[in-house]
Order: structure tokens, then sequence, then C-alpha cells
């Protein structure tokens, strides 16, 4: 088995043709990681959430990381790293093309919402507030895999 860097295509092309990973921020102590569906297009990865610790912490410090991996048989593996900027876009007429697109990119995916949508239960039925949707600039990506050499 050889572990190698991904080119930058492989990378894209990688994110691209997945819909799951996990997305870092800063936390107020620790880094903060939460599983989310998202979608690429044009250098970007758009994803959805409800208001919560991870849209809260993003407004403060804006950058974050989303990491998307695959495992195959017999430890075979790729993972890419994004590094980026937060880009929320609000339900404003200056952003609803950005707003739109995103969803429309989303809503392709299966169970988009999931697990953005849920919150933790308290027992008691509550306005959670609106969705916000929101982009990753890449700035920067990296990959490795490993493969079963011949």
């Amino acid at each position: 088995m050889e572990l190698r860097e991904m080119s930058d295509d492989a990378c894209i092309a990688f994110l691209a043709s997945h819909t799951f990973g996990h997305l870092a921020s800063m936390g107020e102590q620790y880094p903060y990681v939460v599983p989310v569906h998202y979608a690429y297009d044009s250098r970007k990865v758009f994803l959805f959430s409800m208001p919560g610790q991870k849209v809260d912490q993003l407004r403060i410090i804006p950058f974050a990381c989303l990491q998307v991996e695959e495992m195959e048989k017999d430890k075979m593996w790729k993972s890419v790293l994004v590094q980026g900027r937060f880009d929320e876009l609000p339900d404003i007429p200056a952003r609803r093309n950005e707003r739109l697109h995103a969803w429309s990119l989303l809503e392709k995916r299966p169970f988009w919402w999931e697990p953005g949508s849920f919150e933790l239960s308290a027992g008691e039925d509550g306005d959670s507030g609106s969705p916000i949707f929101f982009s990753l600039s890449i700035d920067v990506i990296s990959g490795r895999q490993v493969e079963h050499r011949a």
C-alpha cells in the first residue's frame, strides 16, 4: 500500500462527487466538529443549518475546515481537506440569488437537510428559528489517499 498526495483536480473531483463530511470551526476553547451534508459548485461548498452553536461560532471566527473521506476495502481510503471562510447567505434581496443557488444545489442531494435541521430536544416544542444557508470558500484544498500497489 502506498500513501499519496492527491492533485488539486483530484481533490475537487472527489469533493464534487460526495455529499457528506465533517465541518470544523473554532469554538470558545476547543475546536468544534459536526457532521454535515454539503454541495460543491465553483470553488465553494454550500451548507445548511438551523441556528445554533456551529453558526454562532462561525459568525465570530469565520474560518473553517471541511473534511470528506471515503473508506474502501482492505485499508484503502481517500481524504480531502478544505480550508476556507464562512459566508452566510441571508434571506435578503441582495443575497437572494446566492441563497436560491445554494438551496437548488443542496436539494438535489439525498437527506440534505440532515443533520442541519435537527436540534436537541428539551421535551418542549419551540421556534428554532429560520434555516441558515452558507458557503465555505475553498482557500486551500489538499488530499491524501492510500492505494493498493500492484
